[in-house]
């Protein structure tokens, strides 16, 4: 049949990932760094995606195409939620286990640099490890949980409870040289990149912000426009969240600097 559908235009495409996490159907995924449509009875031609492209190379056409099959694409939707939620078996990865990070802190002589010990409202921050030649402040890891990669972390995880959640992209902590500092001290952190991780962040956030008591939401991104789907992903999932959580988003440049 002819129907309205979304053509992408590969050549405009800069891998971002926006249009896949705002495309309700699971129709877009990245395929080698781009959107591609990855079935036709996928997409109702609604174009939902449509506003989501910073860069304008969605838009619709009108060709032969399956029409929109609304009990497939609620197979596919609920095969890939099922995907995204499996937790490791028994016998894997031991370093995928959910736990909280206490610092202890290395005892100090008359000499030694004193600094901060913690943070307030944080119990998992009692002071930090100690290495030769390092000042108090740069020695200091303030990771306060683990795992840290949203596709690991389980939603119901402890502490998330009355958490400050952090959720950065990937590449920001070796952006910016103050990151644990500035950023990762006092808060639940989460990682992820948009554009390498073929996973849609919007349903496990969701979930995480619905399931537990969380105080505040940070995002922080990179200036290139392929990390927009971080920031697209959190803020679509506060939304579906219906929680008015206070958010706040911070760019990081590639220089290193906030902008």
């Amino acid at each position: 049949m002819i129907r309205k559908i979304i053509h992408i235009d590969q050549e405009k495409c800069n891998g971002c990932g926006a249009c896949a996490e705002a495309c309700h159907e699971g129709a877009i995924q990245m395929v080698d760094g781009k959107a591609q449509l990855i079935r036709d009875d996928y997409c109702d031609g609604l174009g939902d995606c449509l506003p989501a492209c910073p860069t304008g190379a969605i838009t619709f056409t009108e060709r032969e195409a399956a029409a929109y099959d609304h009990a497939a694409v609620q197979e596919h939707l609920a095969k890939r939620q099922k995907m995204s939620k499996e937790q490791p078996h028994a016998g894997g990865c031991p370093g995928q286990m959910a736990r909280k990070i206490e610092h202890r802190r290395k005892a100090q002589g008359p000499g030694s640099p004193t600094g901060r010990h913690g943070h307030p409202g944080c119990a998992a921050h009692h002071g930090h490890l100690g290495h030769p030649g390092l000042t108090h402040a740069q020695e200091a890891s303030q990771l306060s949980q683990w795992p840290v990669q949203i596709k690991l972390a389980p939603v119901n995880a402890p502490y998330f409870d009355k958490a400050d959640l952090l959720i950065a992209a990937d590449c920001t902590a070796f952006a910016y040289a103050s990151f644990h500092q500035d950023f990762i001290r006092g808060m639940v952190t989460l990682i992820g990149c948009p554009k390498l991780d073929a996973v849609d962040y919007t349903e496990k956030l969701t979930e995480i912000l619905k399931q537990n008591d969380i105080k505040s939401l940070t995002i922080v991104r990179m200036e290139v426009p392929c990390c927009g789907g971080i920031e697209h992903a959190a803020t679509e999932a506060l939304k579906s969240s219906g929680k008015f959580i206070p958010w706040q988003v911070t760019t990081i440049s590639i220089e290193g600097n906030i902008l």
